[in-house]
């Protein structure tokens, strides 16, 4: 049976990938780690620390997320070749069955492989995404919306959560802004590669001429920071105001000046929340967004005090661009770091980017 040879081929070759990804993991050295981890959670005055206690949970919650995604693809791996042997000739059932979960299994592995990339600091991290247009108007406007939209298919698809958190609507279409936090175990991993602007050539649907334009959006991609990480922030260099939210929410949000903008007045760094019920909830979201952006400040510029920033910004234009989505005169999405790129450009809205996730975090090991 030529289909399943053809196969057989297949699962040798995702045995050695699986050895070389168990050479990344170390699973022998993940038990090890994690029996350690959970007898310190029996010791009589582990509980009494919940700073502590809090910290090995997390970390324990970590390995057994990274080791139980391993062995379930060791076992798949191993069901997968008990089944081939003992297939009888003409099992046509069977051989569907084993052709459909080598590919699946083929599929797991890779994202798997690209997951043992992400060994950065805050990479299991959420991430906060915000998106900005640039210069031209509504245009640029609705391409930011797009870009939301695609991110948001791409998060749904990874089975991560997109909770919205500051929403500016565009004046005729589109947005002027939107910040929002995406859930899910190594978001910010996912997601880093993304922080930049971002090109699109297209003839506009709001020009009556029908000419080709170009656009350009903003994409900043930050840790949601965890409380084990400290940040110490001067109130006298904060200026908080608050308004009357205007996103969603219904009459209840819009009957009180719930929302909040912090200034972090040093830096000119500014963040925006509304998407709570109230101005309390508002100000501590706002103050994690704020604290994930001078972090980031600070191991951009090297520094070692948060008074030491300076806050420089780059435009959204021409030239800074990390990737592009040509519309026409034909279809394509290349990424200018990587020089990877997909013709389906359809695809890619719909939130099909982890071929340019992947080239991404493959390019940081070169």
């Amino acid at each position: 049976m030529i289909e399943l040879d053809e196969n057989n081929q297949k699962i040798k070759e995702l045995k050695i990938d699986l050895e070389g990804i168990k050479v990344s993991v170390m699973p022998d050295k993940l038990q090890s780690e994690l029996k350690e981890l959970e007898s310190k959670t029996l010791e009589p005055n582990f509980w009494n620390d919940s700073e502590n206690s809090g910290k090995v949970l997390q970390q324990i919650k970590k390995i057994k997320f990274k080791l139980d995604k391993y062995l379930d693809l060791e076992k798949r791996l191993s069901d997968i070749e008990v089944l081939s042997e003992l297939m009888e000739e003409g099992d046509e059932n069977t051989l569907k069955d084993i052709l459909k979960e080598t590919k699946l299994l083929e599929k797991d592995l890779e994202k798997f492989s690209t997951e043992t990339l992400l060994t950065g600091k805050y990479d299991s991290n959420n991430a906060i995404i915000t998106l900005h247009p640039g210069a031209g108007g509504t245009e640029s406007q609705d391409w930011a919306e797009m870009l939301y939209r695609m991110y948001g298919r791409f998060a749904n698809s990874f089975g991560f959560t997109i909770h919205e958190l500051d929403f500016l609507e565009g004046e005729e279409a589109g947005i002027k802004s939107v910040t929002a936090l995406i859930e899910g175990e190594n978001a910010y991993g996912y997601l880093k590669g993304e922080n930049g602007v971002h090109r699109l050539v297209r003839i506009s649907p709001f020009d009556s001429g029908g000419r080709r334009h170009t656009s350009f959006a903003s994409v900043e991609v930050l840790p949601e920071i965890t409380e084990d990480v400290e940040i110490e922030i001067n109130p006298n260099d904060l200026r908080i105001d608050t308004y009357r939210a205007s996103g969603a929410g219904g009459q209840h949000i819009n009957k009180t000046d719930s929302a909040v903008r912090l200034t972090h007045i040093p830096t000119n760094v500014v963040v925006a929340c509304q998407s709570e019920r109230s101005q309390t909830q508002n100000k501590e979201t706002a103050m994690k967004m704020l604290k994930s952006k001078l972090l980031d400040l600070k191991e951009k510029e090297n520094k070692e005090k948060i008074e030491d920033l300076k806050g420089d910004q780059r435009d959204i234009a021409w030239g800074s661009q990390i990737r592009s989505y040509v519309f026409c005169p034909y279809t394509l999405v290349k990424d200018h770091r990587t020089n990877f790129e997909i013709g389906n450009v359809e695809s890619v809205m719909n939130g099909d980017i982890y071929g340019f996730i992947e080239s991404y975090l493959k390019s940081l090991i070169k």
